[in-house]
């Protein structure tokens, strides 16, 4: 939906809206009435309705003359792509995974290959309208308290139902160049140096990230926006299998809609714990079923049935922790986390991503993650499983990787598991800002609060 149909219709959504939370009885908890999801934790059930958030999920209007669109905050980037791509633009950043929200990336935390230059998916937020947990639509940009501390906040301070968003120009293809190194040090030097000149060896560099195979075996993928088609481009939605082309050729060509979803199609390499990997059954697999949202209802039946606990039980394996988190520590403590991890966790491979916050938020910092302006972090971000036995009830591997981040002075998502006490989780995503936004825009308390959400799991 584009121009004023466009915006006719969001009018009518965000009025089904509002009606719907009208509807939810006081002291109800209010939530999304939504059947999808990308965290990767549990949440107490409940009976109350949820928010109507049909007809939120669409681009309402894209002005390629000023590089900007208006989008639902329920649209998921996927058709967000398809929406801007038509006028030859991408947002700044686009999440990995096809079924990603924008308004999901903002009041969480995205990032791709672009965000050594663009930073996070809401620091190309120009404006949002938030539905807040006393019922009101407010509109908030840069500089208000209620937009700087929106991030991370994983609707526990409301929820975007439209975000004005900044756009790139991008031609139709990507050339990538996948870089080996052997030395950690030298992967961490390589990291900083084409963060700050966005050049490696005189050749630009579009996109940046990197997987780290093994101890010893590590790669940069560098990507070059182009529109030159110097080869016939690779296809990893059918049967080749992207992350091992990686280790397999220097360089590759992708067109710009298959580079944004390289990562979607095996769900990193994740989607070889279902059989997607073997060759006999990916060749009747359906193309249109090898990808994210598939494979995580396949997790979700896992969980319900205990599946792979009692294979394992079967097996005389040990219990498994799940081990699915993405972290970032600033640039030069990367060695250091990767040695432990392999000597503690030893789970691989991992993804690593490099950002830099553009520090867009009134005070350079955005309250509830407040990573450095101007500082080069590196994302890890790791997915699977540990056999540790009995303990896997308590976490330790979790627990330990976050006492390990915080020490090298690093952050941790929030889509995932996480184990803080009350005063470190507070210490973490600066709590008191949190409660005191949260008590100015919600002052009932209809939505539950951050570390409810993010440890309690409610």
């Amino acid at each position: 939906m584009t121009g004023e149909t466009g915006w006719e219709r969001h009018n009518e959504a965000v009025e089904r809206l509002t009606d719907s939370y009208a509807r939810i009885p006081d002291g109800a908890p209010v939530r999304l009435a939504k059947r999808t999801t990308n965290l990767f934790r549990a949440r107490a059930a409940t009976s109350a309705p949820g928010l109507d958030v049909s007809g939120l999920d669409g681009v309402i209007e894209v002005d390629a003359e000023a590089g900007t669109a208006d989008v639902q905050g329920m649209c998921t980037y996927e058709d967000l792509v398809d929406a801007t791509l038509a006028y030859g633009m991408i947002p700044y950043v686009v999440p990995q995974l096809r079924t990603i929200t924008l308004g999901g990336a903002v009041t969480g935390m995205g990032i791709e290959a672009t965000s050594f230059r663009n930073g996070l998916p809401h620091e190309s937020v120009l404006e949002m309208d938030i539905l807040t947990g006393s019922g009101e639509i407010v509109t908030t940009r840069p500089g208000d308290d209620l937009f700087d501390t929106f991030p991370n906040s994983y609707g526990s301070l409301g929820y975007a139902t439209r975000l004005k968003i900044e756009l790139e120009k991008v031609p139709g293809y990507v050339a990538l160049r996948h870089v080996r190194f052997d030395d950690l040090d030298l992967l961490t030097k390589t990291i900083a140096q084409i963060t700050e000149t966005r050049t490696y060896e005189g050749e630009r560099v579009d996109g940046l990230d990197g997987v780290a195979f093994e101890p010893g075996e590590y790669y940069l993928t560098l990507a070059t926006w182009t529109e030159q088609a110097t080869r016939t481009p690779s296809d990893y939605g059918g049967q080749q299998i992207y992350y091992r082309s990686i280790q397999q050729r220097e360089t590759d060509l992708l067109t710009t809609y298959d580079y944004l979803w390289r990562w979607d199609t095996d769900w990193f390499w994740c989607s070889g714990a279902f059989g997607a990997q073997n060759k006999y059954l990916r060749r009747v697999w359906p193309r249109r079923l090898r990808r994210s949202d598939v494979y995580m209802k396949l997790v979700g039946l896992d969980r319900k049935f205990g599946i792979a606990d009692k294979l394992d039980a079967r097996a005389g394996r040990l219990l498994r922790e799940r081990v699915i988190q993405d972290i970032e520590v600033p640039v030069e403590n990367l060695p250091a986390f990767l040695e432990w991890f392999d000597a503690e966790i030893g789970m691989r491979p991992v993804w690593l991503c490099p950002l830099v916050s553009r520090g867009t938020s009134s005070g350079g910092k955005w309250p509830t993650y407040p990573l450095e302006a101007g500082r080069t972090y590196v994302n890890v971000g790791f997915w699977g499983t540990v056999h540790v036995g009995p303990s896997a009830v308590n976490a330790p591997k979790n627990r330990a990787i976050e006492t390990q981040v915080h020490e090298l002075g690093g952050h941790k998502s929030l889509y995932s598991e996480a184990f803080y006490d009350k005063d470190v989780f507070d210490a973490l995503y600066d709590g008191d800002n949190l409660a005191a936004v949260k008590a100015r825009y919600d002052p009932a308390d209809r939505l539950t609060d951050l570390y409810s959400k993010a440890v309690k799991r409610l």
